[in-house]
């Protein structure tokens, strides 16, 4: 089974826990996820399986929309309730300052990455230094704030709709905002509702997967490789062409429609790959990105 499955990952797990429990669930150890939750989020999980996993480098989503329960007051060595209290302070701030220090970080904002993160140093994970007791020096990265939406505000907790860009820790957003309030902060709850164009309300839980299986019906949870592209253009090869594609070749080509990547298809229908235009000795040709073409997908 090749394609891509929108996993509602639950509270309390790690997003490798979820793919052992998908490898189980479908019988298959080639799986893989894009976009790691932390163990605390829920939400928004993607799996590929199979062959879909060849495509994990061209998966990362550029857009992002997340439910954050920001918890003023508070500061943990995690940025949310699953790590260790460090301070508490009363929240003195009224409700419009609350709101226009909230909205004061739509934009371009530097983030430094907090050490219980994957961020890799070195060649180690910062949460694993984390969980030793190091902490060492991180260098702030350049993230988009692209909008975000106060649903509630019960002090002294502030309940957000945050959509932005790859790379964003919303962790360390609800804390930044709890520094510049004067009060420090931590997440309360984070789900990611979205990512890439995958949402929330497409998304199978583990319990829905398992009744699928039993079912025999998994299939119906699986979205197709070629479909993980769709916004893509389509081209559909002859057989002399289709073959060049498939043993690793770029044939002339000159037939393409507008756009700079695309689906190809072979003579009988079949997805083989994600290509782009190339040229050979001043001539159009179709360039291999990704090939999806052979093995068995499992």
């Amino acid at each position: 089974m090749n394609g891509l499955v929108i996993l509602n990952k639950p509270a309390g797990c790690t997003s490798h826990k979820m793919v052992g429990a998908a490898r189980r669930i479908f019988n298959m150890k080639k799986i893989g996820h894009t976009g790691t939750l932390d163990p605390a989020a829920t939400g928004v999980l993607p799996l590929l399986l199979g062959k879909a996993t060849r495509a994990a480098e061209l998966l990362t989503a550029e857009n992002k929309r997340y439910t954050a329960e920001i918890l003023l007051g508070t500061v943990t060595d995690t940025l949310d309730l699953d790590g260790n209290i460090l301070a508490q302070s009363p929240v003195t701030s009224s409700p419009e300052e609350v709101r226009r220090t909230v909205m004061s970080f739509v934009g371009e904002i530097e983030q430094l990455p907090p050490m219980y993160s994957a961020v890799s140093v070195g060649g180690r994970r910062l949460y694993e230094l984390a969980r030793q007791g190091v902490e060492i020096e991180r260098r702030p990265r350049r993230v988009s704030i692209r909008s975000i939406d106060i649903l509630d505000m019960s002090l002294p907790v502030v309940t957000v709709d945050v959509r932005c860009g790859k790379g964003t820790y919303i962790r360390t957003l609800g804390a930044d905002i709890g520094e510049a309030l004067g009060c420090g902060a931590c997440l309360k709850s984070l789900c990611r509702t979205e990512s890439g164009g995958l949402k929330l309300t497409d998304a199978f839980t583990l319990e829905d997967l398992e009744t699928l299986a039993a079912e025999g019906r998994l299939a119906e949870a699986v979205i197709p490789i070629d479909k993980i592209f769709a916004g893509l253009p389509e081209i559909h090869l002859d057989g002399r062409r289709s073959a060049l594609v498939k043993n690793g070749v770029a044939p002339y080509f000159d037939g393409f429609p507008d756009g700079e990547r695309f689906r190809v298809y072979d003579d009988g229908g079949e997805f083989i790959a994600l290509s782009e235009r190339g040229g050979i000795d001043g001539r159009p040709c179709l360039k291999t990105v990704k090939s999806f073409y052979g093995g068995d997908g499992k």
